[in-house]
């Protein structure tokens, strides 16, 4: 045992609107729980309350202080602006580029850009610009014209470049030649009428692991890395793979947040797979919840427009914690709907059939509260019922991460502290 396996651990887990602490003892034992909200400008402060909340939670009389372990998706969603040609087709691909990469669209410019629609373009916000340009053979005078304007304008988003291949190289010496990041990749639109995503989505979600972390600003940045050198997603990861390893079977873990929901599904031998959809979620990304739903006739349009309310009120109450029975019974209803639609999008992407899952473990804040209402029975039962889901979940056993044990083994496994991490599973999701 190292000197580090013999002291406590608070894991902490930064969220985009929750903070969040697990004191856990060198055995694996839960020994205190805490969270503040995650605090905007400087997050360190909402950092050093829940520590010190859940570290005088915990007994007294310790020799040494807890080791902090963190992990953060304190970034939310990565916001994607979309510039291509063709309004559809520049709608339809960012969607599908967008899709279990960890972001959403939040802006489409189709045609060459003019001083306003770079405006337009800053205005949305974007964390990142996915630059489209016609199909491969196509005149690459658009691609050009708009790799020039996006690299003289004053915009410093990371660019990924998935245009004409027979300009690729032009419109990157045109980014690179002000100094703008790009990832290059192969064209999202290879041929007329045809949208291949899958090298986008790589690039896309590779820029969401390092935009998760958040933490950003010259004051905040320096402690914030020292402190937080893990994404949320990879820790859940982790336990992921570590219950995979513990049952000797196939495991899907759904986290259920505010802005965003991952989904993760591990084997056996820890191999693990992972889609993050950063349009679903029950505050900040509420509304996509709603869309997304739709889209995969998931609601009817009578609930769609009962839910509306609801959601616009989910999304401008971010910080809101029910209290009451019926505004538990609409966070829970839109945790299973984000659950559904992210476990279709990654059963999707991986292939994954019956047989591959022998245990969901559902982890997140709605999962946390305290449910004297039985409600969190429906959530299950939405996830059985859902006819896409019904054939691989059939007979697999479904558990539900009430005491925040999820990214805190997560974090003990990923920092060498495996006994801890499968006591702490065991105890809390296994037993």
């Amino acid at each position: 045992m190292t000197p580090s396996d013999r002291s406590a651990a608070v894991c902490l887990d930064v969220g985009s609107t929750w903070t969040k602490a697990a004191l856990v003892h060198p055995d694996g034992a839960l020994a205190g729980f805490a969270e503040h909200i995650t605090t905007t400008g400087d997050v360190l402060a909402g950092i050093d309350a829940a520590v010190r909340a859940v570290t005088a939670a915990g007994p007294s009389g310790t020799a040494e202080e807890p080791e902090v372990l963190a992990c953060s998706s304190a970034g939310g969603g990565l916001r994607l602006a979309v510039v291509g040609t063709e309004r559809l087709l520049a709608t339809e691909a960012g969607h599908r580029v967008a899709c279990s990469a960890g972001a959403h669209v939040v802006h489409v410019h189709a045609g060459p850009l003019e001083p306003a629609d770079v405006r337009a373009l800053r205005g949305a916000r974007p964390g990142v610009v996915l630059l489209l340009g016609g199909a491969d053979g196509d005149n690459p005078a658009a691609l050009l014209h708009n790799a020039g304007r996006l690299a003289s304008a004053r915009i410093r988003y990371p660019v990924v470049l998935a245009g004409n291949s027979a300009a690729r190289d032009d419109a990157l010496a045109l980014l690179k030649s002000t100094g703008r990041t790009v990832v290059t990749c192969d064209n999202v639109l290879p041929r007329r009428g045809e949208i291949t995503p899958e090298p986008a989505r790589a690039a896309l979600a590779e820029l969401y692991r390092r935009h998760a972390l958040g933490g950003r600003g010259p004051s905040i940045a320096p402690r914030f890395r020292r402190l937080v050198r893990v994404a949320t997603p990879d820790a859940v990861g982790h336990a992921a793979a570590e219950l995979a390893r513990i049952r000797a079977a196939g495991v899907l873990l759904v986290d259920v947040g505010c802005a965003t929901t991952d989904v993760h599904s591990a084997v056996g031998t820890g191999d693990g797979r992972r889609t993050v959809e950063g349009d679903l979620g029950v505050r900040a990304a509420a509304g996509g919840v709603l869309v997304g739903a739709q889209a995969e006739g998931v609601v009817d349009p009578v609930e769609a427009d009962l839910l509306g309310p609801t959601v616009e009120r989910m999304a401008d109450e971010i910080g809101f914690v029910p209290d009451d029975p019926g505004s538990a019974a609409e966070d829970r209803r839109m945790a299973a709907l984000a659950a559904v639609v992210a476990v279709r999008r990654h059963l999707r992407v991986h292939a994954l059939t019956a047989g591959d899952i022998g245990l969901v473990v559902l982890s997140g804040g709605v999962f946390r509260q305290r449910d004297p209402w039985g409600g969190l029975a429906a959530v299950e039962s939405t996830l059985r019922s859902d006819p896409v889901l019904a054939p691989v979940l059939d007979g697999v056993r479904m558990v539900i991460d009430a005491d925040f044990t999820v990214p805190p083994a997560g974090l003990l496994a990923a920092h060498g502290r495996g006994a801890a991490a499968e006591s702490l599973l065991r105890d809390h999701l296994l037993g």
